[in-house]
């Protein structure tokens, strides 16, 4: 192994940082699975990207909050691990590309020094908490959600329960009823509300995008804020359980809640609070770290554009509700910045400001806590920077995921179309560079990583064959989407599918007829009240495929003729269903359950215990070709075709065996009995594997 050291005071993230590297060795040596190691690297934030022999990293930054020397830290690692430049997600987060395997564990060291994480940025975790980005601030918010989006980050990371689901998790928290962190399409939406006095959220469950979006729908009208963690912790163990691990395309939480409905699992999620340690979690605010605003004299500015000056204040300087104070947004094109840049920026709010940004959901970069008085100095040194451009969260303000820039999943490019269309807005339409109604956003395939299926106008990447067999790169063209507010909200119909190079065409024919006919309407309400076949009929034409010419088939942002490349996926991580990597993986659990009952946390250590009771019965159905899908369907098959048939004696229904952990408050009696269980569950079943194995080359032999 490598003797590879992080310097890191954290006993913890410098074991993993260390393993991290060992399984990297292992994996080159070839004595780690391809799949198996894919699952681990997916939960330390390391994905694969659509070149070879590099990875896209993702930082996990829990509700967009960035300080000055987190920043800082962040372009340091940038600047040495990759090539300068950092990619606001659609999730508050930053990526960075083109980083070797090898190199992410030091990499990762080096985040952690100013307290930045990997951890569980990617594969089948509890994602980055995302939140609305004027939380603290917000002039109609009730109350600051950012310690509440804070202690559920904190809570959940590395927690048992979320490292190896059967598919990724999200949570989100709005600031107010306007919704903006958009409840209704996570699978855990929160609203901050107050009732009586009393903190809490009403509570929206199983949203989803992708190729079949799903709204959200009402857990509690009302839920007090002590009790969201020990409520998202049911939540997730059932999910865990009932969830299906068989078909990534139906292991999202919004299958399950189809499946069941809502009363259903919010039984399913009652039953289980007897088996978690904390019934209420009070989070303490007067703990949670605020930023505090400098004081500091404004130095003298000289406006030389006024105009210009005067309608970037009007979009995009935001009240707070801090008497004095504004917060200022910055447009960021396509979510990219420069590492040079950012050091500029970080020193610029830590000296004027409150030493903190916050990364938006539209891609980005809100400043909080800016004096009203600096507001002209803030324009002279943003300007300077290339951070001034009007428009911030307006029509012109596009949101796009890196399509074919690097995902693997990338169909058609998002950044190219993206950017010719901001371009065709800003000098064919430019009255809407003040526009908050419209809002545009692009994925480069269903994934909708862009969000374009909550777009008033949306854009989805696709190909387009023409009656000669050629294929050409092509956007769905989606309409009518938008955020209602207080959990509601609704999913754009898909209209037509153009070639890309006539998706510029599309937008024109779209504000064209909405700035005729809309007569001051909302568009979704325009869209609602003309319906998906009348703007069909508009954009029908554009869809013809036996006209195309020879730019048809060069893509925004390259010169080179297209060639559809899918790669494979990795957004839900892999589930590995090899018989002696599962036992092993049960060995890991039960040291794991040790290690966090020594520590007497136990209902870590029987969690970890069940998980592995669950992998040595998945092995065994797995041993004799028995398909498996949920974890309750494991426990099921393991009772009917292994116990109730006196193939293994357990002296108990496995279900009442295993399901001990629903029946048992977490003590130190009950973690302890229950890790022996999983011990000897181990030994029972690899006794049969062995005894199967042998009886096997017998019958072989003898034939």
């Amino acid at each position: 192994m490598q003797s590879f050291r992080t310097e890191i005071e954290n006993p913890i993230v410098e074991k993993e940082i260390i393993e991290l590297a060992d399984k990297i060795e292992l994996f080159h040596k070839g004595k780690i699975d391809e799949e198996k190691f894919r699952s681990l690297r997916l939960a330390r934030g390391i994905y694969g990207q659509r070149q070879q022999g590099v990875q896209m990293i993702r930082i996990k930054l829990p509700y967009g909050k960035v300080l000055s020397n987190q920043l800082r830290r962040i372009s340091d690692v940038s600047d040495e691990y990759s090539r300068g430049r950092l990619h606001i997600t659609t999730r508050q987060d930053i990526q960075i590309h083109y980083v070797s395997l090898d190199r992410t564990p030091e990499l990762w060291a080096q985040l952690e020094k100013d307290d930045v994480t990997l951890r569980e940025a990617c594969g089948n975790t509890v994602r980055n908490v995302t939140a609305s980005e004027t939380a603290g601030i917000d002039i109609n918010e009730p109350f600051d959600v950012s310690p509440y989006a804070d202690a559920i980050f904190r809570f959940f990371l590395r927690h048992p329960i979320s490292q190896e689901m059967g598919r990724k998790f999200k949570v989100s928290f709005s600031a107010s009823e306007e919704d903006t962190a958009l409840s209704y399409m996570n699978d855990f939406g929160l609203i901050a509300k107050i009732e009586n006095g009393i903190k809490g959220f009403k509570v929206m469950l199983a949203g989803g995008l992708g190729s079949q979006p799903r709204h959200a729908e009402k857990l509690y009208d009302f839920l007090p804020a002590d009790k969201i963690i020990p409520t998202m912790e049911g939540i997730l163990r059932v999910f865990d359980r009932y969830g299906e691990r068989k078909s990534r395309a139906k292991a999202r939480m919004k299958f399950l809640l189809k499946d069941i409905g809502v009363e259903a699992f919010k039984k399913l999620v009652t039953e289980e609070q007897k088996a978690i340690e904390f019934k209420t979690v009070v989070i303490d605010e007067s703990t949670y770290k605020n930023s505090s605003p400098v004081t500091v004299t404004a130095p003298k500015v000289k406006i030389k554009d006024q105009k210009a000056f005067d309608l970037w204040k009007s979009t995009n300087v935001i009240p707070q509700k801090q008497e004095g104070y504004v917060a200022i947004g910055i447009k960021v094109l396509l979510g990219d910045f420069y590492t040079d840049k950012a050091r500029l920026l970080a020193s610029l709010v830590e000296e004027y400001a409150a030493g903190e940004i916050r990364l938006s959901l539209r891609q980005n970069i809100l400043i909080p806590f800016v004096k009203l008085d600096l507001i002209p100095f803030f324009y002279q040194e943003l300007e300077k920077l290339g951070f001034a451009d009007a428009g911030y969260n307006k029509a012109i303000d596009i949101t796009a995921c890196p399509g074919t820039d690097t995902c693997n999943l990338g169909i058609a490019s998002s950044t190219g179309i993206a950017e010719e269309l901001e371009r065709v807005i800003k000098t064919e339409y430019p009255h809407y560079l003040e526009n908050e109604d419209l809002v545009i956003k692009i994925s480069g395939c269903m994934n909708a990583c862009g969000q374009h299926n909550l777009a008033n106008i949306g854009f989805q990447g696709m190909s387009i064959r023409t009656p000669e067999k050629l294929v050409a790169p092509a956007l769905q063209v989606l309409l009518g989407g938008g955020t209602r507010g207080n959990g509601q909200g609704i999913f754009a119909d898909k209209v037509v599918k153009v070639p890309s190079r006539r998706g510029p065409e599309a937008l024109r024919r779209v504000l064209n007829d909405y700035e005729k006919n809309g007569n001051d309407v909302q568009f979704i309400d325009y869209y609602s009240l003309k319906g998906e076949k009348y703007f069909y009929d508009l954009l029908k034409d554009l869809s013809n495929s036996t006209n195309l010419t020879q730019d048809d088939f060069i893509d925004w942002g390259t010169n080179e003729t297209y060639v559809k490349a899918i790669g494979v996926g990795e957004c839900a991580g892999v589930i590995i269903d090899l018989i002696a990597t599962l036992f092993l993986e049960s060995e890991e659990k039960i040291a794991e359950a040790e290690e966090t009952f020594n520590d007497k946390v136990y209902s870590h250590a029987i969690y970890h215990a069940y998980k592995a009771i669950i992998n040595s019965a998945k092995a065994i159905l797995l041993s004799d070709n028995i398909p498996t899908n949920t974890q309750a369907g494991i426990i099921r098959q393991f009772d009917e075709l292994f116990v109730e048939t006196k193939k293994i004696e357990l002296g108990t229904p496995f279900s009442d065996f295993i399901y001990q952990i629903k029946e048992h408050a977490p003590t130190r009696e009950f973690a302890q009995s229950y890790i022996e269980n999983a011990k000897h569950f181990l030994e029972i079943v690899r006794a049969y594997r062995t005894k199967e194995m042998k009886d096997n080359t017998i019958n072989v032999i003898q034939h």
